[in-house]
């Protein structure tokens, strides 16, 4: 299974990635800093049109940091985030961001 070390390597990746358009990652051992990872990956990517992030072990910091990546993204529009660890401060993180980002259409957050 994926962890956090493997999310970050893939942000890495997707920052520079101009043709992957969907990355499934759910069922994964995927944290906090996997997650944070992934979001910073996410505010260079132009590409990438869906995020699965379900069944994870992602919290507060973990959505607040792909919040920060969703800010700036200009791809996204499908994002699941259901079955984490998500409370009240990761989705006020995540809605923060929604005032900024126009391409998202879906957010899962079921099961947090």
């Amino acid at each position: 299974q994926i962890g956090d070390a493997g999310a970050a390597g893939l942000g890495e990746g997707i920052a520079a990635n101009a043709a992957l358009t969907k990355l499934h990652l759910s069922s994964n051992k995927i944290d906090n800093v996997g997650a944070v990872g992934l979001g910073e990956g996410l505010t260079a990517n132009a590409a990438l049109t869906t995020l699965t992030l379900g069944i994870n072990r992602i919290g507060d910091a973990g959505a607040v940091g792909l919040g920060k990546g969703l800010a700036t993204n200009t791809a996204l529009t499908t994002l699941d985030l259901s079955s984490n660890k998500i409370c009240d401060a990761g989705a006020v993180g995540l809605g923060e961001s929604l005032a900024a980002n126009t391409t998202l259409t879906t957010l899962d957050l079921n099961w947090n």
